[in-house]
């Protein structure tokens, strides 16, 4: 199984519209970071993403998509879900399949209503089938498992991604995270890689900090742990140092560092 960060930005992307801050105007490739998406393949050939967001077009053109089974989405804020409509091209063979929670579901059919009404055949609109996701998803040789979390007081979603084939080997995406409950730790366990949202080091009240997501990370025991929707308060250089001293101080083992766009991993 293959793991693609398409996106590791915050809400505004990086560089920030406006911005000439030191990580806007940054040389660094590492501190462009587009809106948050994760691109998962199979070892059948599945093809999967987490999350549209404004730049889904780029992304997909970059990682070089040419097939998509389904998407998984995480909550209905417009940096996670407003470049849906780019998925028309993959689904000219068949509807693909969006899953998400009961709520992001139903905001997402009011949101893309024009999807849904029957006004004229052939192209102009993508084909989806909405479904709503209350236990784990079969995708081929791959199992989507929800993780309910908090997004400040929003009910959203994050996804363990397991091998049926490999059950003991697991990935778990986390993004806009700011509580987890003691039953969806569980439910996490001890996975082979952590992508978890760690917004800035100043307090948030929706998102983790640095150091939170990184406790996080330490408690799960999980070996690799990586960051992403980061705002542009940090270069990427200026979070590896976080990472290194955090793990240093906390986590003797742990191999934690800021994601970033284009990052592959593999399990």
């Amino acid at each position: 199984m293959k793991l693609t960060i398409l996106g590791s930005g915050t809400s505004h992307g990086v560089p920030v519209i406006g911005c000439a801050c030191p990580v806007c105007i940054s040389p660094d490739s590492r501190d462009r970071r587009m809106r948050c998406s994760l691109y998962i393949e199979g070892p059948a050939g599945e093809r999967a993403v987490i999350d549209t967001g404004p730049e889904f077009r780029l992304q997909a053109l970059k990682a070089g998509m040419e097939r998509l089974d389904a998407v998984f989405l995480t909550h209905a804020h417009a940096d996670h879900i407003h470049g849906l409509d780019d998925i028309r091209p993959l689904s000219r063979e068949k509807p693909i399949p969006v899953y998400g929670n009961g709520p992001v579901i139903a905001e997402f059919r009011k949101r893309f209503a024009y999807i849904f009404r029957i006004t004229q055949t052939g192209g102009g609109k993508p084909r989806i089938a909405t479904c709503i996701a209350d236990g784990p998803v079969r995708l081929g040789s791959l199992v989507f498992t929800p993780l309910p979390v908090k997004h400040g007081t929003l009910d959203i979603l994050g996804w363990k991604i397991e091998q049926e084939s490999a059950p003991e080997v697991s990935a778990v995406y986390l993004t806009d995270t700011s509580f987890i409950g003691g039953e969806t730790m569980g439910i996490i366990g001890r996975p082979d890689l952590l992508i978890i949202g760690a917004l800035r080091g100043r307090p948030h009240e929706t998102h983790f900090t640095f150091g939170e997501a990184l406790e996080t990370a330490a408690g799960t025991g999980t070996p690799r742990a990586f960051l992403t929707h980061i705002c542009h308060e940090h270069s990427h250089r200026q979070i590896e140092e976080y990472c290194r001293s955090f793990v240093e101080k906390n986590a003797p083992g742990l191999k934690a560092g800021p994601a970033w766009d284009g990052l592959g991993l593999t399990l």
